[in-house]
């Protein structure tokens, strides 16, 4: 296994994986390191996309599997976000490579945004408060692409991934201070409050789209699906397990 990252660095990788630097914004430093590879784990977004499929085409890349996103489906091109997700899939079914589509809902791991408020006190503030989500832990996207890559019959399939459970953003907290062991409290921003919050550290026309998905109620991410069990032949891992994987990211040091 090779592990493309801008770093090359090796930390987090499993035994014997081979860790190489690049940048998928600048495909000649991804060129080499398709040499001998059978299937690509790529990610959405990047400018050098087109390319970077050309030439893991030439290099005898077999399967790519594309991390993809839960508002494709219905999806509107006039949403930032969507867009560059369409964008990349339509590169992906024009390269001539067999594909497989992962299309997860938001990640557990976008909890991290919190850590800095849980460091400094036991009040969450943050956007769009009543909205569920059935979270998934990118371990479990991990997982279902390892499936994709390697036996055969995933070959032209999109896959809808989702964890166990529907969760508020007060709900999570709920499950931080249990497992921190803390009384935490959650205070849900309003609308006004999240678009300049958001502004803060993201481009307007992605405020937008989050507010298009979360606020107009384009994307619904709710629904609990069996998927990554199918594929896998396991659940996938609850909000629980995962902020007890990551709880020190929410202590002060």
């Amino acid at each position: 296994m090779r592990a493309l990252s801008r770093s090359g660095t090796t930390r987090g990788l499993p035994d014997g994986a081979e860790a190489v630097a690049g940048d998928l914004n600048e495909p000649g430093t991804v060129k080499d390191a398709l040499d001998g590879v059978r299937g690509l784990f790529l990610l959405p977004g990047y400018g050098g996309q087109h390319q970077v499929l050309a030439d893991a085409h030439t290099a005898g890349v077999q399967h790519v599997v594309l991390l993809s996103s839960s508002s494709i489906p219905g999806g509107e091109d006039s949403n930032a976000v969507t867009r560059y997700m369409l964008e990349a899939e339509a590169a992906v079914r024009d390269s001539g490579l067999t594909w497989t589509f992962l299309r997860p809902v938001g990640f557990m791991s976008n909890t991290l945004e919190w850590a800095q408020q849980l460091r400094e006190g036991d009040v969450v503030r943050a956007p769009f408060p009543r909205v569920r989500v059935a979270n998934i832990d990118p371990y479990d996207i991990g997982r279902v692409a390892a499936r994709a890559l390697l036996p055969p019959g995933h070959e032209r399939k999109a896959y809808a991934l989702t964890g166990p459970e529907s969760l508020l953003p007060e709900d999570r907290v709920r499950v931080l201070g249990e497992v921190l062991g803390r009384e935490l409290r959650f205070e849900g921003l309003s609308d006004a409050e999240a678009r300049e919050e958001l502004s803060a550290r993201m481009p307007g026309a992605y405020v937008d789209a989050f507010f298009r998905f979360h606020v107009d109620g384009t994307l619904d991410e709710s629904q609990v699906l069996p998927t990554v069990q199918e594929i896998t032949g396991r659940a996938p891992r609850t909000f629980h397990q995962w902020a007890e994987a990551h709880a020190d990211a929410f202590r002060s040091s």
